[in-house]
């Protein structure tokens, strides 16, 4: 007998047919022999609808009040879903996030889990019931309820899976697993058998939206085996886990993020220390700053380029004004920008990398602003309007054999 840990999106459980059929893939992997534990997202777009009937109310809600209000969009999924077990005929309960013992800091809206007391949670699978929590959220010292972000159930499913040493943890997704690019975008798009935790960590940094950040983290941190696959069809996904014979790979993927904004100081002082006071400054703001670009100093002044993503743009930009003097005009946000990136754990011992991307780029005549390498990605912030044509483009440079 194994423990898995499953958890379902928001577009998995979308509408009633949706539900029956989440229902369907768990009650067949309890009927296996299998302890269960199913994390849920609020169905399709409630979580967006709920922000939207918020800001109707209040423009600048507190960020508290946020948590409360969302929260409850996970709570209506589990409860439904597990009426949908009941229905098929297995023993089931639902938890909210706290009920799971889920205990978090108190950063409203970005909380991070502190603890996971698991009590309950062995109790109830102990009985012999299908355990259905709520994901995205938990609970603070003040007692109060809290969200952990966008994609924050993936966190709360691995989370679950490490913390009663789970056998498995199976992310299900609108996807049949993790691809060389969005299938739905890029033709002939290939499923990957199998992925590393570091290029899985930055695929979903880099844009790639089938799996959370935090949750891909977490899952290096506890050596829990993810597996991504589809709810809508029986197919076997993808594995993240620690993959050996890495000097073989090559690329793994390409993504796009168009959550990005470039922004450009310009005429600031080219004296020692400047880069550090403008960066420390936004890392107190809690603002993660990508690519960075300086130039040669020339005439006792200089100017630094860097990116964030779109929703810290204007955070930054005050954070600047209140740390330098310095004129509007010399502060420059551009929002239509996209960054492209490959991925791939063996593109450090494989000279040639960065000019097949820059030729397919070139052949297509998309221009290039910036870049930025590591040991296993090559990103270029390039225009907006270019984007899709880009990650085609690259694709097929790498993966047209």
């Amino acid at each position: 007998m194994s423990l898995i840990v499953q958890k379902f999106g928001g577009s998995s459980v979308a509408n009633a047919e949706r539900v029956m059929n989440v229902a369907s893939i768990i009650t067949d992997t309890y009927r296996q022999g299998n302890d269960v534990v199913v994390v849920v997202s609020a169905q399709g777009d409630t979580t967006d609808d709920l922000i939207e009937k918020a800001y109707e109310i209040n423009d600048k809600p507190s960020k508290r009040e946020m948590d409360m209000l969302l929260t409850s969009g996970e709570q209506i999924s589990i409860a439904l879903l597990a009426m949908a077990i009941e229905k098929l005929g297995c023993p089931v309960i639902s938890l909210l996030g706290w009920q799971a013992g889920f205990n978090t800091s108190s950063a409203y809206g970005q909380a991070r889990i502190k603890t996971i007391k698991t009590d309950r949670l062995k109790a109830e699978l102990d009985h012999h019931n299908i355990v259905v929590v709520a994901g995205f959220q938990g609970i603070n010292k003040y007692d109060d309820l809290t969200t952990l972000g966008r994609g924050g159930s993936d966190t709360s499913a691995v989370a679950i899976a490490a913390a009663l040493h789970a056998d498995r943890c199976q992310i299900f997704t609108d996807v049949e697993g993790v691809f060389t690019a969005d299938p739905r975008k890029v033709e002939n798009a290939i499923k990957l058998q199998e992925i590393t935790y570091d290029e899985m960590l930055e695929l979903a940094t880099l844009g790639a939206q089938v799996l959370n950040n935090r949750s891909v983290e977490m899952a290096k941190k506890y050596n829990v085996e993810v597996e991504v696959l589809s709810s809508l069809k029986r197919v076997p996904g993808t594995i993240v886990k620690e993959v050996a014979k890495m000097e073989k790979m090559l690329v793994r993927g390409v993504t796009k993020d168009t959550d990005v904004a470039r922004i450009s100081v310009t005429n600031i002082s080219n004296t020692p220390g400047i880069a550090f006071k403008l960066f420390s400054k936004l890392a107190q703001k809690k603002i993660n700053v990508d690519i960075i670009l300086q130039s040669i100093g020339r005439d006792g002044k200089k100017d630094i380029t860097f990116t964030v993503s779109k929703d810290n743009a204007d955070t930054a930009i005050d954070a600047i004004k209140n740390t330098f003097d310095i004129e509007d005009k010399d502060i420059v946000c551009d929002t239509n920008v996209a960054k492209i990136s490959v991925v791939g754990a063996g593109m450090e011992s494989h000279p040639g990398t960065a000019s097949k991307m820059f030729e397919a780029l070139f052949e297509n005549d998309i221009n290039i602003d910036m870049i930025s390498t590591s040991e296993i990605k090559i990103s270029v912030l390039i225009e907006a309007k270019d984007a899709d044509r880009a990650v085609s483009a690259v694709h097929r440079a790498f993966f047209q054999d």
